[in-house]
């Protein structure tokens, strides 16, 4: 058993290290101009400082912070710039097990979730962190100043946005599974309620411990589970056609 696992294990094997090892190009090349993208991503919060409604100020707390801080916001951007190769090798990885017509599938399904993952990370840095960063930091501020650790909001910053490109990938998904016959609508609307029960655990699990970020990302994804019905619709109905007729028989 293990010898017809061993090939799959060293093509797993292969392609996790591509991935690791472009982040890595990407993260050094990163980490040579990090203070630019550390300015935009501490963008929104400069803004809520700067409306003169919250108090406060980034901080270092401890020696080391400054090189942290450097290193989590160079991951982050490296992360981001390899989505396109990390999808890539994940195919690639997945492809010796389907049909010839299933692999006609590659390139839509690089593209979009590429391009799905970055919607979710530019809806979640330009409408969902702004609102809920300011939220938060008006809770109680007339009593004292929000003097954040620079660590902590870079980290608090990437779990929400990464979080949000991943649920972004779930139409991604869903066009997938359809298009290899592993789903239907059916399926999806008679998990529905479930789904909603999940998503919201999800939204618990990665996105920071506070009700607003968490209702602001199970929102989108029950509209995105809605819309995979609708993708899977569209794209087996061949699946669905075939499943009437056998009930009308």
């Amino acid at each position: 058993m293990f010898e017809d696992l061993k090939p799959h294990i060293q093509d797993l094997r292969k392609r996790l290290m591509i991935s690791v090892f472009t982040i890595l190009i990407a993260f050094l090349i990163c980490f040579s101009f990090w203070t630019d993208i550390f300015e935009w991503i501490k963008a929104p919060l400069s803004l809520a400082f700067d409306s003169h409604q919250v108090k406060g100020m980034l901080v270092q707390i401890s020696p080391a912070e400054g090189v942290i801080v450097a290193m989590k916001v160079s991951f982050f951007a490296a992360l981001v710039i390899s989505i396109p190769v990390i999808f890539w090798q994940l195919w690639l990885f997945v492809a010796p097990g389907l049909y010839k017509n299933e692999k006609k599938v590659v390139l839509p399904f690089v593209f979009f979730g590429t391009l799905m993952f970055i919607s979710g990370a530019v809806f979640a840095y330009y409408v969902v962190f702004p609102f809920t960063i300011k939220y938060i930091l008006m809770f109680g501020n007339e009593m004292f100043e929000a003097n954040i650790s620079a660590s902590n909001y870079v980290t608090f910053f990437t779990r929400l946005v990464i979080g949000f490109g991943v649920a972004f990938e779930l139409p991604v998904l869903a066009y997938f599974l359809a298009k290899i016959g592993l789903i239907t609508d059916d399926t999806l609307k008679r998990y529905f309620k479930y789904a909603i029960v999940i998503i919201f655990i999800l939204a618990a699990i990665i996105t920071p411990p506070d009700v607003i970020s968490q209702v602001f990302m199970a929102l989108p994804l029950i509209g995105l589970y809605l819309l995979s019905i609708l993708i899977t619709k569209i794209v087996n109905p061949a699946v669905k056609s075939k499943k009437e007729k056998e009930n009308k028989a």
